[in-house]
């Protein structure tokens, strides 16, 4: 399976350039996979992709499933 990408450009800090360049190197991995995967770990996107996966809800329950959590809130925020 591919995934898609898009390219963009961000600024580094010279010393995490660099960092992110040995540690490429050392994985055998590209610079473009090193800022990815710190990416999705500050995100938390790895936390929600397990989640996810352990999850047998469609994506249209679920997003029931949120709308009717959100309303119930609301609805109980209304009464105080």
């Amino acid at each position: 399976m591919t995934v898609a990408r898009t390219k963009t450009t961000v600024y580094l800090d010279p010393e995490v350039l660099r960092a992110t360049r040995v540690s490429a190197a050392r994985k055998g991995r590209r610079d473009s996979d090193i800022v990815e995967d710190a990416l999705r770990r500050y995100l938390g996107l790895e936390v929600l992709e397990k989640v996810w996966s352990r999850s047998d809800l469609t994506e249209e329950a679920a997003m029931k499933l949120a709308n009717d959590e959100v309303h119930a809130y609301r609805r109980e925020k209304r009464k105080r």
